[in-house]
């Protein structure tokens, strides 16, 4: 429970910072052209909000816990006093004279925007006045489009309000970058110093790699991190793989859909580095202490096999759980052997020491005006690699790897960890401005669709066909969450 609580609350502060930048990212626009911001609300607050507040007459107001304000809107009559009804007999609706209100009345300040916080943890919106957003509001388009409105204003200005929000994501993932590199710097560690190799999943097994290879190159390509390997075989789908076994050049010819095999198996990774196996601790009346285990050694062979790696010293432990093996092990550069008996579960009491450290990394430090270009750097790559690996959605495996919030808050750590908490706030932050303008309706990458046949054809969509237009995105945005967030779903059952 503590494991879940944690990760849901990464989850719910990373998506709150990313949704209140990118409608901040509207809301700048909007005011930087004398655009009226009718409302914004971090969270959706459907029938009441938890707070809301608004500033007139010269001071704030706040409401805790009230009900949302209803329209203050009238019947349109025409010119003969007659009421005005739509084809379908339903009233028309438009905004009453604000004059007829008290002056405590919030609806009598237009002018000024309302804030608020609403109980649906879900998102947040920036209503801008003159739109046909998804909350459906029309009763305004009813009416001559006034000078403060999103509609009077020439669609340059309208486009620029409308990627607002995507640009001020890219943004704060550039920025949340920059800081990480300033602050942390990076450290990684080159493949080619990886000196026991790799351990690979079975998809990759499959396909010709073996445990303890090494990747020089791809595509005549070399390669320097683990994370250039991942892009280069699973994303962008290169067959080409030169790996040093066994201290000869194989090459290694891969199938153009691996990366979709690697869904079909629901594989976790491609790649575990191979580590040694060297004892930091040993528990008390353990097997391990019973033989004489010290901290140091190096386990290296389990009945006259070689187990030069972490992994192959479990698997070994694994086959012969409860019975007595032979174990060697390096003391001092001098090679061991004793008799031991492992546990029932296949343990020997001991724990290993980080296994990095045995390693020879290598780092890059930032100063303040280096890290600048450096976050711009890795938020352009994280954006490029997302693009290319967006493909394999259209796949059926790729389909089926779609998660909702479960998926996303399981790639939070279980404990509080800042540096991952922000790397993967850049990484979502990268994520939602790409989702954003994608060319749907309802998203901000439809609303420029339109804009940009509006500048072609210098005519714009009727307010009916963008009413049309919006409804059939929320529906499709409405199956597309019910499906991803089935297949969490399905996941736990599997």
């Amino acid at each position: 429970m503590e494991t879940f609580l944690i990760k849901a609350a990464q989850l719910i502060l990373s998506l709150s910072l990313l949704v209140f930048v990118h409608e901040l990212g509207h809301f700048g626009f909007a005011r930087l052209f004398k655009v009226r911001v009718d409302k914004f609300y971090l969270f959706f607050n459907p029938s009441f909000s938890i707070v809301r507040f608004k500033k007139f007459n010269g001071k704030f107001h706040f409401k805790w816990f009230a009900k949302n304000l209803e329209q203050h809107v009238i019947q349109k009559v025409d010119s003969f006093g007659i009421p005005c009804v739509d084809k379908k007999g339903k009233p028309v609706m438009v905004p009453a004279p604000i004059d007829q209100l008290s002056d405590d009345d919030w609806r009598k300040h237009p002018e000024h925007t309302e804030w608020g916080l609403g109980w649906l943890p879900l998102g947040g919106y920036c209503k801008i006045a003159g739109m046909v957003d998804e909350s459906m509001d029309t009763e305004s388009m009813n009416e001559k489009a006034e000078p403060w409105e999103y509609r009077s204003r020439p669609a340059w200005q309208r486009l620029l309000i409308i990627i607002g929000g995507v640009l001020m994501n890219f943004i704060t993932a550039i920025v949340i970058y920059a800081v990480m590199l300033f602050t942390w710097g990076e450290e990684y560690l080159p493949v080619k110093n990886a000196y026991l190799g790799y351990d690979y999943c079975q998809t990759a097994l499959n396909n010709g790699f073996q445990n303890g290879d090494l990747v020089i190159s791809v595509n005549n390509e070399p390669i320097e991190t683990e994370q250039e390997l991942l892009s280069k075989i699973v994303i962008e789908g290169k067959q080409n793989v030169l790996v040093n076994r066994n201290g000869k050049d194989t090459l290694i010819v891969m199938p153009k859909d691996f990366g979709e095999q690697m869904l079909n198996a629901e594989e976790k990774g491609m790649v575990r580095l191979r580590v040694p196996f060297v004892i930091d601790l040993v528990s008390e009346n353990s097997p391990a202490e019973i033989v004489g285990i010290q901290k140091g050694d190096s386990i290296v062979m389990i009945n006259s096999k070689a187990t030069p790696a972490y992994s192959d010293v479990v698997e070994e432990f694994t086959n012969f759980k409860g019975e007595t093996i032979l174990l060697g092990y390096y003391r001092n550069g001098e090679l061991m052997q004793d008799s031991i008996q492992l546990t029932t579960d296949g343990k020997l009491g001991i724990q290993i020491k980080q296994p990095y450290s045995y390693f020879e990394t290598e780092r890059n430090e930032y100063g303040f005006f280096s890290a600048i270009p450096a976050g711009l750097n890795k938020g352009v790559n994280t954006l490029s690699g997302y693009i290319k690996q967006f493909r394999l959605v259209f796949t059926k495996a790729g389909a089926q790897s779609i998660g909702g919030f479960g998926s996303i808050g399981n790639l939070f750590p279980s404990q509080w960890n800042w540096y991952t908490f922000w790397s993967m706030t850049a990484f979502l932050s990268i994520i939602l401005a790409f989702m954003n303008i994608l060319p749907i309706p309802v998203l901000d990458g439809g609303y420029v669709l339109f804009l940009i046949y509006e500048m072609i054809t210098r005519r714009k969509p009727s307010d009916k066909f963008m009413e049309i237009s919006l409804n059939i995105g929320m529906l499709l945005l409405l199956a597309l969450l019910i499906f991803a967030n089935g297949n969490d779903v399905l996941r736990l059952f599997r």
